[in-house]
């Protein structure tokens, strides 16, 4: 690793559901030979069961103290780490993501997201009942912006595309 990421060891990608940050991921830690932790899954798999359950079953802020909890155990070196799309409503897990990671804003503007998010109710998307996916999108981009060192636009990218200007813009290879 150069530049960006050498006081930091982690790639912390943030960002909408749907936006590609478990795609992304992947690839990203296939190039930089980084290991890849996807936080929903690492929930999914402590818990033993998928988040839409944890979700219906204990509702919105139970399953938030959850995320955050289960965040704060993680202690990765040289991990990509796609975060669920709620850990920015928690300043705790954000700052220990961040101790040792570069958080990266993976951004989409709210029409192009839209069209790719056709699962919304059985996804575990965390929102507060009869809110649109426009009012969950405008409550949480400037959390997002508030929590990133660095944006990456994905409008018109392709996956490996958005690798490429992470790899870039974070000085790497």
């Amino acid at each position: 690793m150069t530049s960006r990421l050498r006081e930091r060891d982690n790639i912390v990608l943030i960002g909408m559901p749907g936006v590609g940050k478990s795609t992304v991921g992947v690839l990203l830690a296939k190039v930089t030979s980084l290991d890849f932790i996807d936080t929903d899954v690492y929930i999914q798999a402590r818990l033993g069961r998928r988040l839409q359950e944890i979700i219906d079953a204990n509702g919105r802020e139970e399953f938030l103290r959850t995320e955050e909890a289960e965040v704060l155990t993680l202690n990765c070196r040289d991990f990509v780490i796609a975060t669920g799309g709620s850990v920015i409503y928690s300043q705790a897990a954000m700052a220990h993501l961040k101790r040792r990671g570069l958080a990266v804003h993976l951004d989409l503007p709210f029409d192009r997201l839209e069209k790719r998010l056709t699962n919304l109710l059985t996804r575990g998307v965390v929102m507060p009942p009869g809110y649109s996916l426009a009012q969950l999108y405008d409550e949480r981009q400037p959390l997002y912006r508030r929590h990133a060192d660095v944006t990456i636009d994905c409008n018109g990218l392709d996956h490996q595309q958005v690798v490429d200007c992470i790899l870039r813009t974070l000085e790497i290879g």
